[in-house]
């Protein structure tokens, strides 16, 4: 598998891999387990549920309800889904209890299921399973992908969004990428992005940031058109997406296809604002994009150059961090040399 994670030249001397973002971690909030609050439980069902909760040994009632996903009533497979969701949601030993006790093959099944409900049940309860490091192997090997893929495309806003978060945590081994972007994966993601709710969009691209490391993945979002919905969020500094668009970007520009769409999407005005008036982490999130868009361009120097990008620039390397100062001094000297050979070749 080829991995693609950014630069890795040589500019007048520094070395150019030590320019690339790696503090993300605080911009992307990793997909919790289920958010959609409780359910409405019969009270003697609400009992049952708490005692087992708060027992030490669930075991009897895991057995049960893992039996009772295989029932032939949809209202009986529902209620079990929807305790193991929540049997799940808020206790780690139970999520591998469940796995072990034979629930993700019956839940995989439910997460194809015509009812909405039953199936955001489903998808949930995998979900929850896959924030245990050991049943995510187990998940994609049973065939968890193709079904969440499908719940992306057919089911209701939180099935979407929960395959989103599942489909992020079956993407952190690193084996499962590759096998979920060819599941037809990247482009309904793309199409949360774009058009799913303020959480639909963070769980989106939370999930690329983790595919698209892979270069097969990066090709594909742009033939999905992610950059437009990058672009815009990125230029809507009310969306709360600006580092998050910014960080998807930094990943995808390290290929040819995603640094032409993002100037025919008007990309570069937009990353010479954010330097301007952005914070200092989406300032110097911004100039590490720049500096792999005009590595090679002649052309695209010149853009940038010509979008006033020079003075927030040398602001910014004067005032931010040494990582942000050392970014900026690098792009002002490659944007000063419009003519010039790549950084490879000054290297």
């Amino acid at each position: 598998m080829e991995r693609d994670n950014g630069v890795n030249q040589a500019y007048m001397g520094r070395d150019f891999s030590s320019l690339s973002i790696n503090d993300h971690s605080s911009a992307f909030s990793d997909c919790n387990s289920d958010r959609s609050g409780e359910f409405p439980m019969a009270s003697s069902e609400n009992r049952r549920l708490l005692i087992a909760c708060s027992s030490e040994n669930s075991d009897k009632l895991i057995r049960q309800l893992v039996s009772d996903l295989e029932s032939c009533s949809i209202e009986v497979q529902k209620q079990a889904a929807m305790e193991i969701r929540l049997l799940t949601k808020n206790k780690p030993e139970n999520r591998l209890k469940v796995a072990k006790a034979g629930a993700v093959k019956p839940l995989i099944s439910l997460v194809s299921s015509a009812d909405p409900h039953l199936q955001e049940h489903g998808v949930t309860a995998i979900l929850n399973l896959s924030l245990c490091d050991e049943n995510k192997e187990f998940l994609a090997s049973s065939g968890a992908i193709k079904p969440l893929v499908r719940a992306l495309r057919t089911g209701t806003s939180t099935a979407k969004e929960n395959a989103a978060c599942a489909l992020l945590r079956l993407s952190q081994v690193e084996e499962n990428k590759i096998p979920i972007g060819r599941s037809g994966a990247i482009p309904l993601l793309v199409n949360l992005l774009e058009n799913g709710g303020s959480r639909g969009k963070k769980d989106a691209s939370t999930a690329l940031y983790s595919l698209c490391s892979v270069k097969e993945n990066k090709v594909k979002a742009v033939q999905a058109g992610i950059m437009k919905s990058l672009v815009e969020l990125m230029a809507d500094f009310d969306s709360n997406m600006v580092d998050k668009s910014a960080y998807v970007l930094s990943l995808l520009v390290s290929v040819p296809e995603a640094r032409t769409a993002l100037v025919d999407e008007g990309g570069v005005p937009v990353l010479v604002e954010i330097i301007e008036v952005g914070s200092q982490r989406q300032k110097e999130i911004a100039v590490a994009i720049l500096l792999q868009v005009c590595e090679d361009s002649v052309a695209y120097r010149t853009m940038v150059a010509r979008e006033g990008a020079i003075p927030p620039l040398v602001a910014l390397s004067q005032s931010g961090t040494n990582s942000a100062k050392q970014k900026a001094e690098t792009l002002i000297e490659l944007l000063r040399r419009p003519r010039s050979g790549s950084i490879s070749a000054k290297a």
